[in-house]
């Protein structure tokens, strides 16, 4: 009964922390593509709707990473903030050892573990090819509003188009200019005085009417150059052919990963990439494992610091672990190591200085008393 009291409390302390920590982290991160979702908003008149469900298809690629660094932060503090009210101290002197505080830091963990594998096998590659698609969706749907005044605008496919002023009401323009190079062969510069731009979502095609201008014609070919003034010339532009959908391992399901790491005809750059990627879906939820056992002690030794210790030395972990897991990653795609090798080393690494460091506060010890031990009976 007196454990379970004491579990109960402990992971209700770690999820109140968890929540209010995956929260934060998850904003910070989302923190930098906010403000080009919002540039959207206010250059091409992307509704708050779409920009929500943009922002619905990034979360999962965030996730992933916010969770295990939300459950090391929460352990880590609910753990420093017992050790300094002296509450793991009393827990102790009723006959508790550190070893019956593990099992709702475990719980806390595989309950974090299964939320990261359900995001990395499920909702990443939902998301990113989600975004992608929705992407392209909303540059052909608001193609006809991105025009900025005096601004060279050069998404369009085999054009740049320059306009000297732009209503975005009437889509009236004043003083046109228009690079097309679509056929390289004959590349045209055009020129008007003015033009009216419409859109047709259904088609995904934007029509551009040009009236009172001249088209300059270059033939590479023969040398030959040609200038034919016009009253009204029609542009049809397929949006649709802005890019088809690239999809890359990061989009890919497990079964489409295991499909190309098989491949013997596939190139050894893509296999590489594709068992990286796969081993990374499954280390990332076992990095939440491995951060519940090394924050406990961490959390611990830190009575005398305060939350603030407590929240360097989570970014200190969490610095080391993800540049380390970067760098390892790259070798791999590099074919320098086995991938399932670099990918699971620093889950390996940080699991055995985490059971290393546990060991040691069991035995309440500390990392100095094993580089500098006590002499007994020295004075």
């Amino acid at each position: 009964m007196k454990n379970r009291i004491i579990s109960n409390y402990l992971m209700r302390e770690i999820a109140s922390i968890f929540l209010l920590a995956l929260s934060i982290f998850t904003l910070v991160l989302l923190m930098g593509r906010l403000v080009k979702l919002m540039e959207m908003v206010v250059a091409n008149g992307v509704s708050p709707a779409d920009v929500v469900r943009l922002i619905g298809y990034l979360l999962p690629s965030f996730l992933v990473l916010t969770i295990p660094m939300a459950l090391l932060l929460a352990v880590l503090l609910a753990f420093g903030r017992l050790s300094a009210d002296n509450e793991i101290t009393v827990m102790k002197s009723s006959g508790l050892s550190l070893v019956a505080l593990l099992p709702p830091v475990l719980v806390c963990s595989v309950v974090a573990g299964l939320m990261t594998l359900f995001v990395s096998l499920v909702a990443v590659p939902w998301g990113n090819t989600g975004f992608k698609q929705f992407t392209m969706e909303l540059a052909r749907k608001y193609s006809a509003s991105a025009i900025q005044d005096r601004i060279f605008r050069d998404d369009l496919p085999g054009m740049v188009m320059y306009v000297e002023h732009y209503d975005e009401h009437s889509h009236q323009m004043q003083r046109v200019m228009i690079q097309d190079e679509r056929d390289p062969s004959r590349p045209l510069t055009i020129f008007a005085r003015n033009g009216i731009i419409s859109s047709d979502e259904a088609t995904g095609t934007m029509r551009i009417l040009l009236r009172n201008g001249s088209i300059h014609i270059m033939d590479s070919k023969g040398g030959g150059y040609r200038v034919v003034a016009f009253g009204d010339y029609l542009l049809t532009i397929d949006m649709g052919k802005t890019g088809a959908l690239v999809r890359t391992e990061l989009d890919l399901g497990v079964g489409e990963l295991l499909q190309i790491a098989r491949n013997p005809q596939a190139p050894l750059p893509a296999r590489n990439k594709a068992l990286a990627e796969l081993h990374s879906r499954f280390a990332f939820p076992a990095a939440a494992l491995v951060f519940g056992l090394l924050a406990l002690p961490l959390g611990i030794s830190n009575r005398r610091s305060g939350k603030g210790a407590g929240f360097t030395a989570s970014i200190l972990v969490l610095l080391v672990y993800y540049v380390l897991l970067s760098f390892l990653r790259t070798v791999a795609e590099k074919g320098s190591l086995p991938p399932g090798l670099a990918l699971w080393l620093p889950n390996l690494l940080f699991f055995a200085v985490g059971l290393g460091l546990f060991v040691l506060a069991v035995q309440e010890r500390s990392v100095r008393d094993l580089v500098m031990p006590r002499r007994r009976g020295h004075r």
